[in-house]
């Protein structure tokens, strides 16, 4: 499947920022300088640990979430100047919990039918007709053993196939997934990921895939953005961020994918968890828990580094920009 070379979406120096409660003006810096683009019919993958900031992401892509400040661009178009209601037609999103994103008291059909009804897409047993194809489309045949059903009478994932089925029924170009498999069991993972990836090649989708298992990104993904306490750290196409990950917490992350050689991988365990996102380290926010910083890492910030590097691979690290980097002899952590 061919992906145009058009960004859908261009996100610039992208902040949100939440006000702390009685904290004499501190802010939590959920997004804290995103710059991405998101081409037509791509995969992307946003990778990272829970807290760093991919699910305000995904919904501040859609205005769901206002931005502090920055610049969201659809189609070149700001999001601010754009017809919310057409974008979020065109561009659907799919959230973690199917219980939490269905209405208890609403039924399988009636769930299928209200997009449809909202932005007055065909009518009567058209509209019907519609609905139960989406419905069968997204895994779940015959509709009619599923159309009068209500959420707690179905599994976790016939409900994230639902919601899918909601999403899909507006015929979007594009689905901003929030981690739709890791609310459900193992065993049907796999099921639902299969009707995604089958309607991505069946409707020439675009789709932004957040999840924090970098193995499920390399299979899914024509590009990848490794995110790290509110900003991109690496980003590039998945086999380069994969086969030849640059940054130490991209290193990290792959070293406790499971590996079919048990012997030969290294797991190279972070110390410590996630920084504070109100009181974000001075210079590379990673240096605390890097095992490969040095002195420059908590002075400087690298930010500006992201953009160098062969096939669009950029790497936000001081490593790349120093030849010969001197451990630091506190502070770095292994």
């Amino acid at each position: 499947m061919s992906v145009a070379t058009t960004p859908l979406y261009e996100v610039r120096d992208l902040k949100v920022h939440f006000p702390v409660r009685r904290s004499g003006g501190r802010v939590v810096r959920a997004l804290d300088g995103v710059d991405l683009e998101w081409r037509r019919g791509e995969v992307l993958g946003i990778v990272g640990e829970s807290g760093c900031g991919k699910s305000t992401l995904g919904r501040t892509l859609l205005g769901l979430q206002p931005a502090t400040s920055g610049e969201i661009l659809v189609d070149g178009t700001p999001l601010a100047q754009t017809d919310i209601r057409d974008v979020r037609r065109r561009i659907q999103m799919i959230f973690q919990d199917p219980y939490q994103s269905l209405n208890p008291r609403q039924t399988v059909g009636s769930l299928v039918l209200e997009p449809l009804a909202i932005h007055g897409i065909a009518e009567g047993q058209q509209r019907i007709e519609l609905g139960v194809e989406t419905l069968e489309r997204a895994g779940l045949a015959p509709a009619a053993r599923y159309w009068d059903r209500y959420p707690h009478e179905l599994s976790g994932g016939q409900r994230q196939r639902v919601v899918i089925a909601a999403a899909m029924a507006l015929d979007p170009e594009a689905l901003i997934c929030d981690e739709p498999v890791s609310a459900l069991d193992v065993s049907v993972r796999a099921q639902v990921l299969h009707v995604l990836m089958n309607l991505r090649r069946e409707n020439d989708l675009g789709l932004i895939f957040i999840t924090h298992d970098l193995g499920l990104a390399w299979a899914l993904c024509d590009r990848i953005a490794v995110m790290y306490l509110g900003r991109i750290v690496e980003t590039g196409p998945a086999e380069q961020v994969i086969g030849d990950p640059r940054h130490p917490y991209t290193q990290s992350l792959l070293s406790v994918v499971p590996s079919p050689y048990p012997r030969e991988a290294r797991r190279q365990i972070l110390a410590g968890e996630l920084p504070d996102a109100a009181n974000i380290p001075t210079g590379c926010r990673f240096h605390p828990r890097c095992p490969r910083a040095f002195d420059r890492c908590p002075q400087d910030d690298p930010r500006d580094l992201i953009p160098s590097g062969e096939g669009g691979h950029g790497t936000a690290c001081w490593l790349l920009d120093t030849p010969a980097p001197v451990p630091a002899s506190a502070g770095g952590a292994g």
